[in-house]
């Protein structure tokens, strides 16, 4: 029944032998893991995957092969199996209609949140289920989990669902982004040229024909002349939102990353989450133990590096405005005051936004963001990209 799994992967491009699948095989066989979905995808990655650069190869091969496995029926489900207890308790997950939604009224802003946030922690003392107060699953209160607040403080649930939370206490995992994407990258690639500043560096690699000719003339003997090739010698640093909202614009911005690959020699990335701030990280499965203090990256790269920050955005405006107000994590400063450090520090900067020109109006963090960068801030379009490199180029 996994051989269409093991077919997939290898079209995919995820090297995975024969051997690998029979191991993968032979731990199912052997019960390892049983009606646990998380635990069945670890075990066939840990199996199958032994390259980093293959684990989003290895997402989209297990996406497509056991899409469906949800629309299996919950009363099929309890004939079938006998259902764990956490699973009960997600179905219990409350979907309000629009009329109950706009009746929940928002708390009053970030620092009465957080002052409601504590007490009620030093208040609760036992797990709550469908409540408006405490801290529990499938209510209205702004802090827990699978339930809907206007702006509430999401604990305890894998992944984001309508979007409201103004911060998150869990800890979450993302994926880095392919930079082998070859699909729609050659427009992307047409569109970057325009950033190019040709230089000629390093060793004599090209033939420079006009010096022969003239030396062949003047010596009444062969004699080859090389110069160094020519390179781009545009340096690009890239900061790449990455998580969370920015799932929805994963493909263009993969497409984005291969094609800058492609087309500057000198580029590096980090990657953050939402908006800058005092730590950045470039391989996502480390984030928590190898951030790189943002101190630092402004202090190795120099002025003459263009500065490009890809993301959409989209977050609560406390992330930008507050100390206090990033999603994951207590930050000193707000985010607004490290990007006005990173563009004080990269005059050719941009922000390049994949969420459609004609939406930022409706979002308040774009908004405050838009207002940083001014005209700086393009749609991922390609003519967004192109008119951001015009303007990188000036």
């Amino acid at each position: 029944m996994f051989l269409p799994f093991f077919e997939n992967l290898r079209k995919a491009g995820v090297p995975v032998s024969l051997r690998e699948y029979l191991a993968f095989l032979e731990a199912m066989r052997t019960g390892l893991v049983t009606y646990d979905v998380d635990g069945f995808y670890y075990l066939a990655r840990a199996a199958m995957v032994k390259d980093e650069r293959n684990l989003d190869r290895f997402d989209r091969a297990f996406a497509a092969t056991f899409e469906g496995l949800e629309a299996i029926s919950f009363e099929e489900m309890i004939e079938a199996v006998e259902i764990p207890e956490e699973w009960l308790r997600k179905m219990a997950e409350k979907h309000l209609s629009d009329e109950e939604k706009a009746e929940i009224e928002a708390l009053g802003g970030f620092d009465k949140l957080m002052e409601t946030l504590k007490k009620r922690l030093e208040e609760q003392k036992e797990r709550h289920q469908g409540g408006n107060k405490w801290i529990g699953t499938g209510g209205t209160s702004p802090f827990g989990a699978y339930g809907y607040n206007p702006e509430g403080i999401r604990i305890g649930q894998k992944e984001s669902r309508h979007r409201k939370a103004v911060k998150v206490w869990d800890k979450r995992e993302f994926r880095n982004l392919d930079d082998s994407v070859e699909l729609g990258t050659r427009n992307i690639k047409v569109a970057l040229k325009r950033l190019r500043q040709w230089a000629r560096s390093g060793a004599h690699e090209e033939l420079d024909l006009d010096g022969t000719i003239r030396a062949t003339a003047e010596h009444g003997y062969l004699d080859v002349k090389t110069r160094p090739e020519r390179h781009n010698a545009v340096k690009v640093l890239l900061f790449f939102d990455i998580g969370g909202s920015m799932d929805d614009h994963i493909k263009v911005v993969e497409e984005l990353f291969s094609a800058a690959r492609s087309e500057f020699k000198h580029l590096e990335h980090y990657y953050f989450h939402n908006c800058l701030y005092e730590g950045v990280w470039r391989d996502n499965s480390r984030r928590w133990t190898e951030q790189i203090p943002t101190w630092d990256v402004l202090h190795t790269y120099g002025h003459d590096y263009k500065c490009i920050f890809v993301g959409d955005a989209s977050m609560s405006p406390y992330e930008v405005l507050y100390p206090g107000g990033a999603n994951e994590h207590w930050n000193e400063e707000a985010g607004e005051v490290w990007l006005r450090r990173a563009m004080e520090q990269w005059p050719d900067c941009l922000w390049l936004n994949p969420v459609p020109e004609r939406h930022w109006p409706y979002t308040q963090s774009i908004g405050l963001i838009r207002e940083l960068f001014g005209e700086r801030m393009v749609p991922m379009t390609l003519e967004g990209i192109d008119r951001g490199m015009r303007l990188l180029g000036r």
